[in-house]
C-alpha cells in the first residue's frame, strides 16, 4: 500500500487553490504518493500526511493549483529511514532545510 509510510503528522507544506482548479487531473496523475483524488471535477487533497513534497503536482498543474515547498526535507528523512533500514532520520543541519 503505497500511502501507507508516514513521517510527521500536519507539517507537509502542500496546498490546494480550489478556484485555479480545472479539474484537469494533471497532478493527480504525477503524484508518486496518490495524495490528491478527483471529485466532481476538482482535485481534492486525501492523504495530506502521505505527501513527500517531491513537487511532481506543482511543476505539472498548468493552473498554478498546487504549491509545495519541494526539497530534502521530509522525503529525505523517509528515503533515508527507509534505506537504512530505521526510523526516518533526517541527519538536520545547515545542509538541510528539514521538517
Amino acid at each position: 500500500m503505497i500511502s501507507a509510510m508516514r513521517y510527521l503528522k500536519n507539517v507537509v507544506t502542500l496546498e490546494l487553490d480550489i478556484s485555479r482548479c480545472t479539474g484537469c487531473g494533471k497532478c493527480e496523475e504525477v503524484c508518486p504518493r496518490a495524495v490528491l483524488s478527483l471529485n466532481d471535477g476538482k482535485i481534492s487533497i486525501s492523504d495530506r500526511d502521505a505527501c513527500i513534497e517531491c513537487g511532481a503536482c506543482s511543476r505539472n498543474c498548468p493552473f498554478e493549483a498546487m504549491t509545495v515547498a519541494a526539497g530534502v526535507g521530509c522525503a529525505y528523512a523517509v528515503i533515508r529511514g527507509t534505506l537504512k533500514g530505521t526510523a526516518p532520520d533526517c541527519a538536520c543541519s545547515d545542509k538541510y532545510d528539514c521538517c
